[in-house]
C-alpha cells in the first residue's frame, strides 16, 4: 500500500468546524476586501477629474462640443470640476459619502442584529454594486451635475454600512479571544488589499476611460454578494440544521418553558430514554454536542426519577438585542470610539487624498500616483498585523494603540518634509506611515470591537456585537468624514496645513486612550504576566 501524501494527511487533520472556521475567515476577508475595492476609485479618479488645462490651446479649446465633451487629445477637466473651487468640490464627494456613511452606521449595527446577516450583508454589497456602477456612468452619458454625483456618494455611503459591522459580527461568533489579536490583524488585511485592488484598478483606467474606474469595481462587489448569499455561515451554531438529525434516536421529547431573567421565554428540551428503570444518564449525543454554549442542567421542576430517567437540555433561545445606551455602558466602549474618531481621519484622509497629494509633490501622472500610494497599505497590512500580535502578546490593547499613535504623528511630518526629495524616501515613508497610521485603527475596529462586544458584562449575549462594532466604527466614520474635508480646505493654503491637522489628530486620539492606558499598566504591576501566561494567551 502507498503511503499517503502529506499534503492529504495535513488536509485530513483538519476537523469539520476547522474547515468551517477557514471558509468563514476566507470569504468574509473577500467580502470586506471588496468594499473597499469599490471606495478607493474615486481618490484615483480626482486627479483625472481636475487637471492642467493651460496647456490646451484656443484652437483646441474650441474643439469642445455644446454637451461639454472632455478633449480627447489633451485631457482636460471634468465639469464641474474644472472651477478654481475644484478641492472644496473633490472635498464635497468625500464629505458627502462619508457622513452618510457615519450616520447610517449607528442605524446599521442596530438593525443587523435584527435581520439574517447573510441577506442583510447580500442586500447592502448588491445595492453598494449599483451606485459604484451609477457614478462610472457619468463619464458614459456625459453627466456634468454635481447633485447626481452628490446623491449617488450619500446613497453609496448608507448602504455600505451594512458591511463592517456584519463581517465583524461573522468572524466574532466563529472565533474566540485567545488569538484574537493575531487572527484579526491578518484578517483586516483585507482594508488594504481592498485599497491596493481598487487603486490597480482604477489606475488602469483612469486616464482612458475613468468610469469604467468604477463600473468594474461595482460589477465585483455586486458579484460577491451573490458569493454571500450562497456560502456565508453566520454562527457555527448554524450548521446544526445541516448535520443534525434532530432528536436523538430512542428518545422522546417534550417542551417545556418558563420566564427568564430577562423577561424572554427560554425553552428546554428534555429527553426521555428507553432505557431500564432507575437508570439516569446524559444521551451521548447531547453530551457530544460541543457546539452548544450553555450546560446540560436539570431544571429545578425536574429531577431524575427511577421510574423515568430525564435530561433537560437548555436550548440555544435567541437573546435580546442590546439597546444603543447599554452598548454605550460596555467599559471602554466610549474611549475607544473616541480614539478611533481622530485615527480613522487620519487613515481616511490619507486614502482620499494621498493620490493627488502624491501628484502635486512628485510631479507624477494619475496612474503612477495610485500605483505608488498602494505601498502606504502594504505598511497599513504589516501594521496591523504586528499590532495584534504584540496587544496578544501583553494583553494590552489600548497601550499597544497608544504607542504606535504616538510614534505616528512625528513620522508624519517627517513624509511632508521627505517626500518631496525623491522616489526613494518617499517610498520608505509611505510604508512606515501606513504601518502607523493604520495600526491602531485596525487593531481597535476589529480585536477591540470583537472584545467589547462580548464583553463579560453582557453575560454572554453574542447579539451585542453588532451594535458595538456600529458604534464604534460609526464615531471613527465621523472623524472620516471631516478629515478629507478639511483637507480640502486646508490644502487650499498648502499641503503643510493637512499634515498639521493630521498630527493634531494623531495626538488627540492618543490623549482619549490615557484612562485606559492607566488602567492597563496598573494591572499589569499588580499581577505581572509570567511566561506561562503568555502562551495561553
Amino acid at each position: 500500500m502507498a503511503p499517503v501524501p502529506l499534503g492529504v494527511r495535513l488536509l485530513v487533520s483538519f476537523n469539520r468546524e476547522q474547515w468551517y472556521r477557514a471558509l468563514t475567515f476566507l470569504l468574509t476577508f473577500l467580502l470586506y476586501t471588496s468594499f473597499h475595492l469599490s471606495r478607493k476609485p474615486i481618490s484615483i479618479v480626482k486627479s483625472e477629474l481636475h487637471k492642467n488645462c493651460s496647456s490646451a490651446s484656443a484652437a483646441e479649446a474650441s474643439t469642445l462640443t455644446a454637451a461639454g465633451q472632455h478633449l480627447s487629445h489633451h485631457d482636460c477637466s471634468w465639469k464641474p470640476f474644472d472651477k478654481s473651487n475644484y478641492k472644496q468640490l473633490l472635498g464635497a464627494l468625500d464629505y458627502s459619502f462619508l457622513c452618510a456613511y457615519a450616520v447610517g452606521m449607528y442605524l446599521s449595527g442596530i438593525i443587523g442584529e435584527r435581520l439574517p446577516i447573510r441577506l442583510y450583508l447580500t442586500v447592502g454589497m448588491l445595492t453598494s454594486g449599483l451606485f459604484t456602477c451609477l457614478f462610472g456612468l457619468g463619464f458614459t452619458f456625459n453627466i456634468h451635475n454635481m447633485s447626481f454625483y452628490i446623491i449617488v456618494q450619500v446613497a453609496n455611503g448608507l448602504v455600505q454600512t451594512t458591511g463592517w459591522p456584519s463581517v465583524v459580527a461573522c468572524i466574532g461568533n466563529w472565533f474566540g479571544k485567545g488569538r484574537r489579536g493575531l487572527i484579526m490583524g491578518l484578517w483586516n488585511s483585507h482594508t488594504s488589499v481592498g485599497n491596493i485592488l481598487g487603486s490597480l484598478i482604477a489606475g488602469y483606467w483612469v486616464s482612458s476611460n475613468w468610469g469604467l474606474s468604477f463600473i468594474v469595481p461595482g460589477l465585483i462587489i455586486a458579484a460577491m454578494g451573490v458569493v454571500c448569499f450562497l456560502f456565508l455561515i453566520e454562527h457555527p451554531n448554524d450548521l446544526k440544521s445541516v448535520f443534525d438529525d434532530g432528536t436523538p434516536a430512542g428518545h422522546q421529547v417534550t417542551l417545556k418553558s418558563r420566564s427568564s431573567t430577562n423577561g424572554h421565554s427560554e425553552t428546554y428540551l428534555q429527553y426521555k430514554e428507553n432505557k431500564a428503570p432507575g437508570y439516569c444518564s446524559y444521551p451521548d449525543s447531547v453530551q457530544n454536542r460541543k457546539s452548544f454554549d450553555t450546560e446540560l442542567l436539570l431544571p429545578r421542576e425536574t429531577s431524575c426519577v427511577l421510574v423515568q430517567p430525564v435530561v433537560v437540555v437548555k436550548s440555544e433561545s435567541e437573546p435580546a438585542a442590546i439597546s444603543f445606551m447599554g452598548a454605550l455602558r460596555i467599559p471602554g466602549v466610549i474611549e475607544f470610539s473616541l480614539c478611533l474618531l481622530f485615527a480613522k481621519l487620519v487613515s481616511y484622509t490619507f486614502l482620499f487624498w494621498l493620490p493627488l497629494y502624491i501628484t502635486k509633490a512628485a510631479h507624477l501622472d494619475a496612474k503612477q500616483a495610485g500605483d505608488l500610494s498602494t505601498l502606504f497599505d502594504v505598511g497599513g497590512i504589516v501594521g496591523g498585523i504586528l499590532a495584534g500580535v504584540t496587544s496578544d502578546k501583553l494583553c494590552m490593547r489600548a497601550t499597544t494603540c497608544a504607542v504606535m499613535l504616538l510614534l505616528a504623528a512625528p513620522t508624519l511630518y517627517g513624509f511632508s518634509m521627505i517626500s518631496e526629495l525623491g522616489f526613494g524616501p518617499t517610498v520608505a515613508m509611505l510604508l512606515v506611515c501606513g504601518g502607523l497610521v493604520n495600526g491602531p485603527y485596525a487593531l481597535i475596529t476589529t480585536a477591540v470591537s470583537a472584545d467589547l462586544g462580548t464583553h463579560k458584562s453582557l453575560k454572554g449575549n453574542a447579539r451585542a456585537l453588532s451594535t458595538v462594532t456600529a458604534i464604534i466604527d460609526g464615531t471613527g466614520s465621523v472623524g472620516a468624514a471631516v478629515g478629507p474635508l478639511l483637507a480640502g480646505v486646508l490644502s487650499a493654503g498648502g499641503w503643510d496645513h493637512v499634515f498639521y491637522m493630521l498630527m493634531a489628530a494623531d495626538f488627540l486620539s492618543l490623549l482619549f486612550l490615557l484612562r485606559l492606558v492607566t488602567k492597563e499598566l496598573i494591572s499589569v504591576k499588580s499581577r505581572p504576566i509570567t511566561a506561562v501566561e503568555l502562551k495561553e494567551h
